[in-house]
């Protein structure tokens, strides 16, 4: 993939000279994660593609903005650019909660239909926010981590459980369970001073932060699969050559096509990964799974309720396809 970008990148060259511009990127993941490479293949084609006109520089791990700040940061202009995951904005708009639904859309294929239903009407709301969507590229699929077994909702209760959105705290809170706020570049340091004790996440971000440290069991429920998104300031974008936007619109496709191949690719990896270094993994007990399923028909019509006719018209859309 990184070939294909930079190969890609250098045929777009300009040869014109211009003023070159820094644009400073942050990411909430880290280095190693594999929307902060994507990132970080994205950063180096605009870079090149531009001839140097304009050069993306990441700052992965929550090092520039903590990725609740981050949103704020591009639509204000701190920064020009950025990568955040939206549903953590929910509280703003219900309709930024869409790719958290529990139980919609359960595998990458019905993800990419939901995406599709729901692209226009995000990307009108991202613009009324100053903001310009460049791309966006799914989690592989959500399950539950806990330091003990589980296999019921009622093993649940009283278990302190990261929440980083409204519908992971609102899953917390049907399942009896104590939300506590911790973003991503905390998730190890929480785990291992017992702030928290389990959470609902993909094999990625379980992998990455080698959460077998603190934590014994990973259940695939394929709750969901949440998106993370690439956006530009909308002022910076305008103030743009069209000839450079061009140049960054290319490297924005090429980014989600490999983004998305990563994924696919690093759900099993990442499983794998878990079971080294000593996790139980694998699916959560027919109770639980029904019982789960029954607190995402509460969620589903809670968000259908906040989220209006546009929502209805998202999940009408997808339920066509």
């Amino acid at each position: 993939m990184k070939t294909i970008l930079t190969t890609v990148a250098a045929t777009a060259m300009m040869t014109l000279p211009a003023l070159a511009e820094k644009w400073d990127m942050p990411m909430a993941y880290s280095a190693s994660n594999f929307h902060s490479a994507t990132g970080a293949e994205f950063a180096s084609c605009v870079t090149t593609g531009t001839g140097g006109d304009i050069e993306i520089v990441t700052h992965p791990s929550g090092s520039l903005f903590p990725g609740a700040q981050i949103k704020r940061a591009i639509q204000t202009g701190q920064v020009p650019i950025g990568e955040r995951l939206l549903s953590g904005h929910q509280n703003e708009n219900a309709l930024f909660g869409f790719d958290s639904v529990p139980f919609l859309a359960t595998s990458f294929d019905d993800s990419a239909k939901l995406w599709e239903a729901a692209k226009g009407p995000l990307t009108e709301l991202l613009a009324s926010q100053n903001l310009t969507l460049l791309y966006s590229v799914p989690w592989p699929p959500q399950g539950l981590y806990f330091k003990n077994e589980v296999t019921s909702v009622a093993d649940m209760k009283g278990i302190k459980f990261r929440s980083y959105n409204n519908a992971t705290t609102r899953l917390a809170e049907l399942t009896g369970m104590l939300p506590v706020t911790i973003e991503a570049a905390e998730i190890s340091q929480a785990f291992a001073t017992g702030v928290a004790d389990s959470m609902v996440s993909s094999g990625s971000t379980g992998y990455d932060r080698k959460v077998w440290e603190s934590l014994n069991y990973f259940y695939e429920v394929d709750a969901w699969l949440p998106r993370n998104y690439v956006m530009v300031n909308s002022d910076v974008w305008n103030g743009t050559s069209e000839a450079n936007q061009n140049v960054i619109r290319a490297c924005a496709a090429l980014a989600e096509y490999a983004g998305n191949w990563r994924s696919k690719e690093y759900t099993g990896f990442t499983l794998q990964g878990l079971r080294d270094g000593g996790m139980t993994v694998g699916p959560a007990s027919d109770q639980m799974v029904g019982e789960l399923k029954e607190i995402g028909v509460t969620m589903t019509n809670e968000w259908l309720e906040a989220a209006g006719d546009q929502g209805k018209a998202i999940v009408d859309a997808f339920n066509a396809n």
